[in-house]
């Protein structure tokens, strides 16, 4: 096991970065040069190729980062990418295109994703993964493949490392590591940028507060927000998108600090529209948010499903076994609270698979006498009080089911139907849709400008990475590869085009 992987683990374990034996992000900040080429406030996915690409290009870049580690959220991430016409595919004969990734793009998400940045993204992306290839990335061995857990593409164009987000991280932290021995570019960590400097209506640099509390300021010719989402900040989680954060499993400094400070200046946000949640999960807790615990396997090309599924009203939504993961999640996000009940027999828990991977059957019957989320009653009445939901509706959608299973006519053209929900004890397991990254975004123009609502730009202001919301680059549906390669690639663009290459 690697090094990074190691501490991935232990960062999900919540070890603190000093038992990591990471930097410590000390208070030299106020020591630091003031005047800087270019400054980029964040050091994960996007800002870290940011800073590579314009230090090698002779820039003095200051990176200023909250934590005291960089790589943001791909200490998280599954780091799943997606790029047309590289190197790989070439090897493999893979017939593939920029016009393709970018017409599976807009057809995954029924055209709702921002075509000038999804055309950005796409039309540059090889480049940005034969960079990480050449680097040492090692996809796995049967990539690139068509999808997993999301649409499927056209061509094979889908792929990531055995470590996720750690095997990007343990290409590009080197790299950036190596130009910060230059002095070309240092590594500010454990500082919060708190707000940008104006000078006439332009971006000339940040104040910054590093973990002593000192307040210092820098200056730059250009400003680079890669700082990252919102969606461990459930108060502006809920103002920019107009839904709850029900699950706490995202990148802690994901707090929203680039959409306080960019809208300050004049910018606006894009993307609430394209709201969607993901597959549901079990979390662990009443409280909101909560971090989830495991997951109720409901992809039914995976496992077919026995049980039922309801809202808090008692009633079905969907066919369980619809194969379409982008149709079955809009389904779940119009839902009461995005929640849905799994309603299932004892002669259904027999005999069928088993439903949660990671869990041996002993552990799963006794989540049903202490977890929250499991409920157990000799009738469906009683099941649906302990549940909190509808008990007339529930008895009522039982019977419906039961009806179509026996003339094998589902009222939402099931067709698994294996078994009746007909003798008690009855079960319930209730699950959650929530959302691990930020849908709204910070608005640009196809060069990564910020500009404002009547499209014009903020001078000196750039912005990529998750800043800029899944819900411009994926649109209203998750497209496989979506998030990560557009921010390791406007990073990477930006890199090459702020600053005029320098002998």
């Amino acid at each position: 096991m690697s090094t990074l992987t190691l501490l991935r683990r232990r960062f999900l374990l919540g070890v603190s970065s000093a038992a990591l034996g990471l930097a410590a992000g000390t208070s030299r900040a106020a020591s630091l040069p003031k005047e800087w080429d270019v400054i980029i406030v964040g050091g994960g996915t996007a800002g870290l190729p940011a800073a590579i690409f314009s230090a090698r290009r002779g820039a003095r870049v200051l990176v200023i980062e909250a934590s005291k580690q960089i790589g943001g959220t791909l200490f998280l991430s599954t780091g799943q990418m997606s790029a047309a016409g590289t190197e790989m595919q070439k090897r493999q004969s893979i017939q593939d295109t920029p016009q393709m990734h970018f017409d599976d793009v807009m057809r995954i998400s029924h055209k709702t994703a921002d075509p000038t940045l999804v055309k950005l993204a796409v039309f540059n992306a090889a480049q940005t993964f034969d960079w990480l290839t050449a680097n040492g990335l090692k996809p796995l061995p049967e990539h690139p493949v068509l999808g997993l857990a999301h649409e499927p593409y056209s061509a094979r164009r889908y792929a990531w490392g055995k470590d996720g987000g750690m095997s990007i991280l343990e290409v590009i932290e080197p790299m950036a590591l190596a130009e910060e021995k230059t002095g070309r570019l240092t590594i500010q960590r454990g500082t919060r940028v708190r707000e940008l400097l104006t000078k006439n209506g332009t971006v000339v640099g940040v104040r910054a507060e590093d973990d002593g509390g000192k307040m210092v300021e820098f200056t730059g010719r250009s400003v680079v927000l890669t700082s990252g989402g919102y969606a461990s900040n459930p108060k502006m989680f809920y103002e920019l998108s107009g839904h709850k954060q029900y699950g706490n499993a995202s990148y802690p400094y994901s707090q929203g600090d680039g959409y306080t400070m960019a809208l300050a200046v004049g910018a606006y946000t894009r993307g609430a529209q394209n709201y969607v949640c993901g597959s549901p999960r079990i979390m662990a807790e009443v409280d909101e948010p909560s971090p989830p615990d495991t997951r109720w396997q409901t992809y039914p090309e995976r496992r077919a499903p026995w049980e039922i599924q309801v809202n808090a009203n008692g009633k079905r939504y969907l066919a369980e076994d619809n194969l379409s993961v982008d149709e079955r999640e809009h389904l779940l996000t119009k839902q009461p609270d995005m929640r849905t009940w799994l309603i299932f027999d004892q002669a259904i828990f027999d005999k069928a698979p088993k439903g949660i991977e990671d869990w041996d059957q002993a552990k799963i019957v006794e989540a049903f006498n202490r977890h929250p989320m499991f409920k157990k009653a000799d009738t469906l009445a009683e099941l649906a009080a302990k549940a909190g939901i509808d008990a007339t509706n529930l008895q009522a959608t039982v019977a419906a089911y039961n009806a179509g299973q026996k003339s094998g006519k589902d009222e939402f053209g099931r067709k698994h139907m294996p078994l009746p929900i007909a003798k008690g004890p009855f079960y319930s397991i209730r699950q959650q849709g929530f959302s691990i990254t930020s849908a709204v975004g910070i608005a640009v123009n196809d060069k990564l400008q910020v500009i404002r609502k009547d499209g014009s730009v903020i001078p000196g202001l750039y912005a990529a990475g998750e800043i800029l919301g899944s819900g411009q680059t994926m649109g209203s549906s998750a497209v496989g590869g979506m998030m990560v390669t557009p921010a390791l690639t406007f990073g990477r663009l930006l890199g090459q085009q702020l600053v005029p290459l320098k002998s």
